[in-house]
């Protein structure tokens, strides 16, 4: 039950940093929104580049080399208005009700990156200039919903709305400003809702004197420090937890997404060591809510081809070793680890963390 993977393999990308990227492009629409111009404010602050453009359409005039393409849109943050049809909320199970989008796309480099194949077009990042009213969409969403709303044993956590499945939003922060401000509105909301957020970064600073009432949930999302060259651009997790260490003090409920689970040689002794160092980084927080996520690696035809496209020289395996299809409610399908795998990956997690993490509780296994 192993794969061929050099988990050890170095990215050719810095890690680290707070992103910088080399332009920003504002939209007529956007710059009507106080929330879009403040962001141009930050970025031209920092330094970098803004273009105002006379329409709403985006001239990215990219390379006609696909390499190219893809690091000049990397590199390309894109201030616009969210439409209606981004604005409506989705159910997101099992992570939490519904799903807030502060923004689309996201500057790192995971050579397993689960936006590949779902967001069409260049990997550019999407800012939401309109935040009112996306945040306005939210009151009527309280009460509903098929995750925590109605289970007995998450029912503490409120209607739970998750800003991170189609972008990293902190690491957009210095630039954007939108998650402080989506923290302090759950916090000054008079409702049981809870705002959730997972980062593969470390800046916290600005979230940590926010009147956040306990209202937001912070998760850490971490993989083994031998696999950190499938995930370029991000801050190393030892600063990833270290940031999440500096939240729980703060008073903020907290979490580990242990995402993906790769079955690589040696991923048990990788992924003890993960758990035992997430330990060590949370052992001084009092009494600490401390959840966990557990998400195996999945992939599917789209997203392997996109992913060999962006990155053609990582070592992450995507074969059919230790495989088997799934099917969506959708119809479309998955690569995920077979039955005999999972059984063993989830027995093993579970053991590891009871032993280690006792407090942690364990949301959901997928």
């Amino acid at each position: 039950m192993t794969g061929n993977a050099d988990v050890t393999a170095k990215s050719e990308i810095a890690v680290g940093r707070p992103w910088r990227p080399k332009r920003v492009l504002i939209t007529r629409s956007a710059l009507e929104w106080q929330h879009g111009c403040d962001i141009a404010e930050r970025a031209a602050a920092l330094g970098i580049d803004v273009q105002t453009l006379s329409t709403d359409r985006l001239s990215l005039a990219l390379p006609d080399d696909e390499r190219q393409a893809y690091a000049a849109a990397k590199q390309t943050l894109a201030i616009v208005v969210a439409p209606p049809s981004k604005r409506r909320l989705q159910p997101i199970a099992p992570s939490a009700d519904w799903r807030i989008d502060l923004a689309e796309g996201c500057p790192a480099h995971c050579s397993y990156c689960y936006l590949a194949g779902s967001l069409k077009g260049p990997p550019i990042t999407r800012a939401y200039a309109n935040l009112p009213e996306i945040l306005a969409e939210i009151p009527t969403h309280i009460g509903c919903g098929t995750v925590t709303s109605r289970s007995a044993r998450r029912a503490h956590e409120g209607t739970t709305f998750e800003a991170s499945c189609y972008t990293d939003p902190l690491a957009l922060e210095h630039i954007t400003g939108s998650l402080s401000a989506t923290i302090a509105w759950f916090g000054a909301l008079d409702a049981n809702a809870q705002l959730r957020f997972t980062s593969k970064f470390d800046a916290v600073g600005p979230l940590l004197n926010l009147g956040h009432h306990g209202c937001t949930r912070m998760r850490a999302s971490v993989s083994p420090a031998r696999y950190a060259g499938f995930e370029g651009g991000t801050s190393p997790v030892s600063a990833r937890l270290a940031g999440l260490a500096a939240m729980g003090h703060a008073g903020y409920p907290i979490g580990l997404t242990i995402a993906p689970i790769i079955v690589a040689d040696g991923w048990e002794t990788a992924y003890a060591e993960l758990i035992g160092q997430a330990a060590r980084a949370l052992s001084a927080i009092p009494a600490p809510d401390l959840t966990i996520e557990l998400i195996t690696h999945r992939y599917s035809p789209t997203s392997k081809a996109v992913l060999d496209g962006w990155y053609p020289g990582s070592a992450l395996t995507m074969d059919a070793v230790n495989r088997t299809e799934k099917r969506t409610k959708f119809g479309s399908v998955k690569h995920v680890y077979d039955a005999d795998t999972m059984r063993a990956l989830r027995g093993f997690f579970e053991t590891e963390i009871a032993r280690a993490l006792p407090a942690a509780r364990i949301l959901y296994w997928t």
